[in-house]
C-alpha cells in the first residue's frame, strides 16, 4: 500500500470514530429522553386514574342524593 492510500485509511478510521463517538452521545441522550418521558407517562397515567376515581365517586353520591 502507496503512503497516500494509508493515510486516506487512517482518514476514515478517524472519521468512523468520530461517527462512533457522536452516535454513542446521541444515544445517550436519547434513552435519557426516553427514560423520562416513560416517568411522565406514567405520573400522567397515575393522574388520570386518580381523576377517574374521584368523578367515578361524584357520579355514585349524585345518584344517591337523586334516589333520595
Amino acid at each position: 500500500m502507496a503512503g497516500d492510500e494509508w493515510n486516506s485509511l487512517e482518514q476514515k478510521v478517524d472519521e468512523l470514530i468520530e461517527l462512533c463517538t457522536v452516535l454513542t452521545k446521541e444515544n445517550r441522550a436519547l434513552r435519557a429522553q426516553q427514560q423520562n418521558w416513560t416517568t411522565e407517562r406514567a405520573k400522567l397515567i397515575e393522574k388520570n386514574e386518580l381523576a377517574k376515581s374521584r368523578v367515578e365517586a361524584m357520579i355514585t353520591r349524585l345518584k344517591a342524593l337523586e334516589n333520595d
